[in-house]
């Protein structure tokens, strides 16, 4: 008997436009609810599917609506009915990204607790799909602001919860607005009567749906989670790492772009970062993925789709800098740690419109993801403490110490073992931790002045020289010729075979950079350098100068 092939996304009917911006957010298939309600609803049937929250039933509504819309149309052509206003959102932001690669689609959330006015300046300009709460799309509707004569899809977003909320009364008096011929599409996990009612009135023939909830399961790994405001989100990043410590880690973002701009952020902080997205070749992927495997890139900045396929044992850690839209993808993201027996660790990034999504996202997957406390400068230092008592303990295991025990025992005679070992950690420690300390603070003085000034950082020329055991080296290419901070670390692990882990902080300008690396391999970068290109452009590397006083 021959397996009924997989349904894909293509076999739906869907536009180039439409799977390549599904493609980009990862998703690879449909899932049951999708693959169901998308072919009804290009169809022009009205359909009620019952549902769990997490099924995908955004999608399930969202990308025929998409397709379906007249571009030249600037008046409402899609209603969508939601409880609360932070799903009104989650939904508005999920036909952003679907739509991207569609002309004209303009999307407006509508709910209470936002500015009036600005809602208002939306709908004069013209807007094809209003995604909104009950309450407020009634009042806008009362207004005259919102006219609802050209509405051809009507959706009723968990409607079970909307009719708990007290909305139904509201529900049917926006119905009464929109054109006879419109189609509707009801979602709701349960169907009361008055829900059942409701259809019956207010629904033509409807397509009925019904997808069983089923639970997906992730690793046994650890599941934390990070509030993020938007605008301090890379630096809670950062400070995540430092405390985190990750041997290596697959940091998620949604676009491309993202991904560059992230990746060039971590390096230009001296974190060994690597990208990966489709538009790289397959010579450059292969290289980043080799970087990655090896170590000499602890951090690889993926999409989704970029992701696909990879298996990679080693990686201690997944970060969601974005939450994913979709719980199915989050499992599938973590998955890729906390393999062959080895503990894992997913660290989640959440802004608080975000809360949503995350508590979807346990609902799901049964398991509990813990809020944890931004770590401070403190914690940092602490846990590298820590570290350095665990490296000590694996070197005393590993042996190989004869040529230090002499040195020690010939010590002994003068100090006790104790002071001997104190004096050798003050040493090794205290002068990495004092950088340690300044260099978070000194982000966080930068962070606070490009605040204030309104401008983006971009790497800062220090005023007083190199970091200490650190020589700058003047590179006379810069972002006028296209070269990002990822090129430089690429460029000097590969030709001069350092870790990238040694780079220090890179400084891009228009036509030139500054790069840090340690003194005793400055000579064999600069000759390295020298015998190769970066972004295509021939390099004549120097020991920089230090500024005029």
């Amino acid at each position: 008997m021959t397996a009924t092939p997989t349904t894909s996304f293509a076999d739906l009917g869907l536009s180039e436009a439409t799977l390549q911006a599904i493609g980009e957010l990862g998703y690879e298939e449909p899932t049951p609810i999708q693959a169901r309600t998308i072919v009804k609803m290009l169809a022009g049937a009205d359909v009620i599917a019952q549902a769990q929250t997490g099924t995908g039933k955004t999608a399930a509504f969202a990308l025929p609506i998409i397709e379906q819309l007249d571009p030249e149309l600037r008046a409402p052509q899609a209603l969508v009915m939601t409880p609360t206003r932070e799903l009104a959102v989650q939904v508005a932001e999920a036909f952003h990204a679907y739509g991207k690669f569609h002309k004209h689609v303009a999307i407006l959330p509508v709910y209470g607790g936002q500015p009036i006015d600005r809602q208002l300046r939306a709908l004069r300009g013209g807007v094809n799909v209003v995604v909104g709460t009950p309450g407020r799309l009634l009042d806008h509707i009362q207004r005259g602001t919102l006219k609802l004569d050209q509405v051809r899809t009507v959706v009723l977003d968990e409607a079970d919860e909307m009719l708990d909320m007290g909305f139904i009364e509201d529900i049917e008096a926006i119905l009464k607005e929109t054109p006879a011929t419109r189609r509707t599409a009801l979602f709701s996990a349960t169907m009361p009567t008055p829900i059942a009612n409701l259809a019956k009135q207010y629904m033509r023939e409807p397509q009925r749906i019904t997808i069983q909830a089923e639970q997906m399961t992730v690793p046994q790994i650890r599941q934390i989670y990070y509030e993020a405001g938007g605008r301090d989100k890379f630096e809670i990043l950062a400070r995540v790492l430092d405390f985190e410590m990750p041997t290596s880690a697959i940091i998620f973002c949604r676009t491309k772009s993202e991904v560059d701009s992230l990746g060039e952020r971590l390096v230009a902080r001296a974190f060994p970062a690597e990208t990966l997205h489709g538009d790289l070749s397959q010579v450059q992927r292969d290289r980043v993925m080799q970087r990655f495997r090896t170590g000499q890139a602890e951090l690889l900045v993926a999409t989704d789709v970029a992701a696909r396929g990879l298996d990679i044992e080693h990686v201690s850690h997944v970060i969601n800098y974005d939450i994913p839209l979709d719980p199915e993808i989050y499992v599938h993201r973590i998955g890729r740690t906390g393999r062959a027996g080895r503990t894992g660790n997913a660290v989640t990034l959440v802004t608080p419109r975000e809360r949503r999504q995350l508590n979807m996202i346990e609902r799901m997957t049964g398991a509990k993801i813990q809020r944890m406390r931004l770590p401070t400068v403190a914690d940092v230092i602490a846990r590298r403490r820590e570290s350095f008592k665990e490296t000590l303990r694996e070197t005393i295991t590993n042996g190989g110490l004869e040529p230090y025990l002499i040195m020690a025992e010939d010590l002994g005679e003068e100090f006790s073992p104790t002071d001997l070992a104190a004096a050798a950690f003050k040493l090794l420690l205290d002068q990495s931790l004092v950088e340690t300390e300044d260099t978070l603070a000194e982000q966080q003085q930068d962070r606070f002045e490009d605040e204030r000034d309104g401008r983006p950082r971009r790497g800062r020329t220090r005023e007083f020289g190199p970091s200490q055991g650190m020589t700058r080296l003047y590179i006379d290419v810069g972002r006028d010729d296209g070269v990002r901070p990822a090129d430089i670390v690429g460029a000097i692990a590969n030709e001069a075979g350092i870790p990238g882990r040694a780079i220090g902080a890179i400084e891009l300008f228009e036509s030139f950079a500054l790069v840090e690396v340690p003194n005793n391999m400055s000579e064999k970068v600069i000759r390295a350098l020298r015998h190769t290109t970066i972004r295509g452009r021939k390099i004549a590397p120097s020991i920089a100068r230090p500024p005029r006083r």
